[in-house]
């Protein structure tokens, strides 16, 4: 089911999401797809802390934007990665949004906002 992504901070849509809430969607995330229809929204499970919420992007085609937000959905991070890469967000997250490479550059997403999925 889709939703929309908002940021609630400055009242801008990020687009629509899908979630992936299950070890096996989350396992499987947006791995070897050649397009982005909609973004995706990982929810990780709660008492995991900075390295339990780091992900990867092998046998990711396309670059993506991250949004790393803790349990109160506000953003704790964002980065932009190529395929192959790794990262581990700044502080833990408990939803990491796969974005759509350039998604956030006319939005002025920052450190500190906080999202809504509508």
């Amino acid at each position: 089911m889709e939703k929309i992504l908002i940021n609630k901070t400055k009242n801008t849509n990020l687009g629509s999401v899908e979630f992936a809430d299950s070890f096996f969607s989350r396992f499987r995330g947006l791995m070897l797809k050649k397009e982005l229809p909609s973004g995706l929204v990982l929810k990780i499970p709660k008492g995991r802390g900075k390295k339990g919420s780091a992900i990867h992007m092998f046998f990711m085609r396309i670059p993506l934007d991250l949004i790393f937000a803790d349990e109160n959905k506000k953003i704790v991070d964002i980065v932009t990665l190529d395929p192959w890469a790794t990262y581990t967000p700044r502080a833990p997250a408990r939803f990491v949004v796969e974005l759509k490479k350039g998604s956030l550059v006319s939005s002025q997403t920052e450190i500190g906002d906080f999202i809504e999925f509508e």
